[in-house]
């Protein structure tokens, strides 16, 4: 197997401003996690700056001009009361954006079996026509959509097991039925959308968990509820909103997981690829706020991608 890691040094340049939790050292923690020798075989890779054009597929032109009017030649400017932005958040955002179309033309190309891409600002709560929950751009949004347009796919699949509901990604897919979204994440929370009962065209699947519900339940809904779906979908090419804020560790929710569940719920994710997509996978980096916890989970999710 060959895992493709995409990243870029613009990534760390998105300022948040001091104590808040998207901060540049979530970068440096995962890509120090990844500098280990066990990882010595990927295939590393700079993500290039996306083209408006495949940010404009999800996100409205209007919209993106919003967005960057925000940016500040100098010090912070404010989308939102968590979503900050600052003179290097521009070019993160669209390198961010893509890293994911790349690693999408890589996969597809054979130049890799799948992708991680450790990327910031994080992307699934940016809906079509609203920036938001620190995210910019939707960045697996914009992947799938490229992987239906530029390469003729029918059928793109988001799996999400960030602790938050991904909010954006199912505003930008509910009403297509070749695009398919699954969400796994702590209910109640941050952004308070994600219930059971919410089916969008028949594409849409969520698997909210309680408060200190821990492996079992994560499992469980994964098993029951979340691979099923995905099966029944038949994806030609499966994205992952990799979260690892439901670690036990992490500071701003109450779920807990343990890094061996990211690396099960990779690999079970891999086996539904292979079945209708060839085996391709890539992920995007989403939440995760207590370092250590953020470095181990990225560490068995892309042990999981490298084992295939």
């Amino acid at each position: 197997m060959t895992t493709l890691l995409f990243s870029h040094p613009a990534c760390a340049e998105h300022d948040t401003g001091p104590g808040h939790p998207e901060r540049p050292s979530r970068l440096a923690a995962v890509l120090e996690a990844l500098a280990e020798p066990e990882f010595g075989g990927l295939v590393r890779r700079d993500a290039p700056r996306a083209d408006r054009e495949m940010i404009e597929r999800i996100h409205p032109a209007w919209f993106v001009d919003r967005v960057l009017a925000a940016i500040p030649e100098t010090g912070l400017g404010h989308i939102d009361g968590d979503t900050q932005v600052s003179p290097g958040s521009e070019e993160a955002a669209f390198r961010a954006a893509g890293a994911v179309v790349a690693a999408v033309d890589a996969v597809m190309a054979g130049e890799g079996d799948n992708a991680f891409c450790a990327v910031r600002p994080p992307g699934h709560h940016a809906e079509p026509d609203r920036a938001m929950g620190f995210c910019l751009f939707n960045n697996v949004a914009v992947g799938a959509a490229h992987a239906r347009e530029a390469h003729g796919l029918a059928r793109a699949a988001v799996v999400d097991f960030d602790v938050h509901h991904g909010n954006g990604t199912e505003a930008a897919f509910d009403r297509d039925g070749s695009y398919f979204y699954a969400s796994t994440h702590q209910m109640p929370l941050y952004p308070g959308t994600g219930h059971s009962t919410d089916r969008g065209v028949g594409n849409i699947v969520n698997a909210p968990l309680p408060p200190r519900a821990g492996s079992d339940q994560f499992r469980q809904a994964m098993t029951d509820t979340v691979l099923p779906a995905l099966d029944s979908f038949r994806p030609e090419f499966v994205f992952i909103s990799a979260g690892f804020d439901a670690h036990h560790a992490d500071p701003l929710a109450l779920l807990e997981l343990h890094d061996d569940d990211y690396e099960w719920a990779t690999a079970e994710i891999l086996s539904v690829a292979r079945s209708h997509a060839g085996g391709r996978v890539v992920s995007s980096l989403e939440g995760g706020y207590d370092l250590a916890a953020l470095a181990k989970c990225s560490a068995a999710h892309v042990r999981a991608l490298m084992a295939g």
